[in-house]
């Protein structure tokens, strides 16, 4: 084969793996947190360890993939006596369930700067279908990409035994996130 025939199939081969290159959180400019009332009090909590794969290309949103894992027992509530307590059995059981984990199915366009996401989420080992919006932005060279996913905290056994009760901890919980990413 000559040179001049392999030119182009290198060049096709080099952008093809660019196009597919997942991109890099920044991981000091994201955030996943969970907000929820406790005695019909809002409270936001942040997770301190997560990590988020986004392989996201403008010109093809429809070819898109994100996955994200959050450590379970990382999650602030601000107090360090309450931290413990929501990594027992009864909240996320983090020593059985150390992880929570999002995996995209389909991610489609709705319109400027709006994408609708679907996928599996799984949290204590009960895995649901959700769906939500999400927004994405170019921000000095990377992707913003910013959400929030309903769940009902009782479908995935989050707060069992007494704190089934749903009077002092509401069953509704938004999960927020911001991941910043770039190539």
């Amino acid at each position: 084969m000559k040179l001049s025939t392999l030119a182009p199939l290198s060049l096709l081969t080099v952008a093809l793996i660019a196009a597919a290159a997942p991109l890099k959180t920044d991981t000091a400019k994201s955030s996943v947190s969970a907000t929820f009332k406790q005695m019909n009090v809002p409270v936001e909590a942040k997770f301190k360890k997560f990590t988020a794969n986004v392989d996201y290309d403008a010109a093809k949103p429809e070819l898109a993939k994100a996955s994200v894992e959050i450590d379970t027992a990382s999650l602030d509530l601000g107090e360090a006596e309450m931290n413990k307590e929501v990594a027992k059995k009864e909240w996320f059981n983090a020593a059985q369930f150390p992880k929570a984990t999002f995996v995209s199915s389909s991610i489609k366009p709705a319109g400027a700067g709006k994408l609708t996401v679907a996928g599996k989420l799984t949290i204590k080992g009960k895995t649901t279908d959700v769906a939500f919006p999400l927004t994405v932005k170019a921000d000095g060279g990377k992707q913003v990409f910013e959400g929030a996913v309903p769940i009902k905290r009782l479908t995935y056994n989050i707060g069992e035994g007494e704190w089934k009760d749903t009077s002092t901890v509401a069953d509704e919980v938004i999960i927020k996130f911001r991941v910043t990413a770039a190539q």
